[in-house]
């Protein structure tokens, strides 16, 4: 399988903020979710890798090809959806569209027509007058309208109601069908990638703490619960994260071997959710402990 992207020692400095040798690739028919709590620079990340920042150091490559040498090529191959819409609120669509499409070589009438029909969007209808979920869908319509190989979006289901959440995801489905795809969905609803991603890259401070396939990442960890009198310092060294109050503790590891059998009395074993082990490392790594009255 080869990598659509693969980016590395990138840095980028803010003055209060800064991306610190950022490395990771993303493997062609994947979605991959780039995960992390706000503010932990997954928008700038996705800004230095389109162009719309500049890197103070690094590589990004996007097809094999170096993103500031060939920025305009690459970007006719690249369908985005950014949180903030990008549009001008006092034209319709379909005058926002008459600038957006002569951009692309690729552009498709038809498949822009299909999906606006899809959406139930009208394209004489002002951008001003469209609800958050139907700028998403008119996003998504324009990228998805000029056969993009690589679709990247920023927090695209960040406020939107389950029910549109759910049809963007399928949509997405759909999109990896055609093959030799990517799609680099950028999220803290970590709910969403349950259900479509098959990587996770985990940003956190600027920093990278995991890229991992899913299911691998999933079956790795665990949640563990019990009695604390159980906890001492050798077995609380197993676990990425514990929560303690008076009736137990609940705790995320990624060595549950260790820890069956250091605490073989009465605990509980469950499956993680991806926020759960998404805030198992931010929350500090294995040294750290919630204490809760």
């Amino acid at each position: 399988m080869s990598n659509i992207v693969e980016i590395s020692g990138l840095n980028k400095n803010y003055g209060n903020f800064e991306l610190r040798d950022i490395h990771f690739s993303l493997p062609e028919d994947c979605i991959t979710g780039f995960i992390g709590i706000n503010g932990a620079g997954k928008t700038t990340t996705i800004r230095t890798m389109l162009g719309l920042a500049h890197q103070d150091s690094g590589q990004i490559k996007i097809f094999g090809k170096d993103i500031k040498k060939h920025g305009r090529e690459l970007k006719n191959r690249i369908g985005i959806v950014l949180d903030e819409g990008c549009f001008y609120d006092e034209l319709t669509m379909a005058e926002m569209k008459s600038i957006i499409a002569p951009a692309y070589s690729r552009w498709n009438e038809k498949d822009y027509k299909n999906n606006m029909d899809r959406f139930s969007l009208h394209s004489n209808q002002q951008i001003s007058t469209l609800s958050k979920g139907m700028r998403m869908k008119f996003a998504l319509t324009l990228a998805l309208s000029h056969q993009a190989d690589l679709l990247i979006m920023d927090e695209p289901t960040s406020g939107l109601d389950p029910l549109i959440r759910i049809e963007m995801l399928e949509i997405l489905l759909d999109y990896m069908k055609q093959g030799g795809k990517g799609v680099f969905f950028s999220t803290h609803i970590t709910s969403d990638l349950d259900k479509v991603a098959d990587m996770l890259i985990l940003i956190n401070q600027g920093e990278i703490l995991f890229e991992e396939d899913k299911d691998v990442l999933m079956d790795s960890h665990r949640v563990v619960k019990g009695k604390g009198h159980h906890l001492n310092d050798e077995n609380r060294e197993l676990f990425l994260t514990i929560q303690e109050t008076h009736f137990g503790f609940t705790g995320i590891t990624n060595q549950l071997a260790q820890v069956q059998a250091s605490l073989r009395e009465d605990i509980i074993i469950e499956r993680p959710t991806i926020e759960d082990i998404m805030l198992a490392y931010v929350r500090g790594g294995k040294h750290h402990v919630i204490a809760s009255s």
